[in-house]
């Protein structure tokens, strides 16, 4: 099956994310880890912090909030995946929620790494 072109945009930015976060010297757990049909783009670790990551990629440069694009329903799927990946791993971390932008105005590629896109609430 080809991929689609929005697919293609994607995987290359959930790439550069990755590359970015081992560059800043965290650790890559898992990608695309799948937790009730959904996924969660990166999970990456640095010492005793889990970063759950989602990646959002664009062909021009553009400014969201991380609350444009993760909305409450992301959010706790997220909430949801991660403590599922947390007890399959049996990992005692704290944990922090991050949003990644990756666009490419001009063929460049460009990140904004939104630390604490979100705080988990109870739902």
């Amino acid at each position: 099956m080809l991929m689609k072109e929005k697919d293609k945009l994607g995987k290359l930015g959930e790439e550069i994310a990755a590359k970015f976060l081992l560059e800043k010297g965290y650790l890559l757990r898992d990608r695309n880890w799948r937790y009730n049909k959904k996924e969660i783009d990166i999970i990456v670790q640095k010492e005793n912090l889990l970063v759950v990551v989602e990646v959002k990629t664009r062909k021009y440069d553009f400014i969201e909030k991380p609350g444009e694009v993760v909305n409450k329903q992301k959010e706790r799927f997220l909430v949801e995946a991660c403590d599922a990946y947390i007890q399959k791993h049996e990992l005692d971390f704290e944990t922090r929620f991050d949003v990644i932008f990756v666009s490419f105005p001009e063929r460049n590629p460009r990140i904004n790494h939104v630390e604490n896109a979100f705080y988990p609430t109870l739902f």
